[in-house]
């Protein structure tokens, strides 16, 4: 049984008939208050490559707030080093795009390196 979606109880084709002032009204203070100074004109150009385009369209823009309209597209988000692939589903609505594309790996320890002590370098390599 698939469940329909709901968000501050609307579902999603409720929310795509929404302007984006009524819709902040539905997001967290934060998220409310940055649309609420209204949306730059580099995050205006990214929507509207994104109506436009069926192909991911690649952004640096990580702090821009998923909207409606912007469910089900393709996007290429920069971390920093890289283009990472995210497609946007309804359970992201109201969060920044950044926050699914880390900027940071997670360290991985292997063997002493360059410059190490000799205590250090006396680790058994198995």
């Amino acid at each position: 049984m698939i469940q329909e979606f709901i968000f501050s109880g609307k579902s999603l084709e409720e929310l795509k008939t929404l302007d984006i002032k009524e819709f902040a009204k539905l997001l967290p203070s934060r998220q409310r208050r940055s649309l609420a100074r209204g949306i730059k004109p580099e995050q205006k150009k990214l929507l509207q490559k994104l109506k436009i385009s069926q192909k991911p369209v690649k952004t640096h823009l990580r702090n821009t707030i998923i909207l409606p309209e912007m469910v089900g597209k393709n996007i290429l988000i920069y971390n920093g080093k890289e283009f990472v692939p995210i497609r946007i589903e309804a359970d992201m609505l109201g969060h920044y795009v950044g926050e699914f594309v880390l900027t940071r790996k997670s360290v991985k320890h292997s063997a002493p390196g360059i410059g190490a002590t000799k205590s250090s370098a006396a680790v058994s390599v198995r």
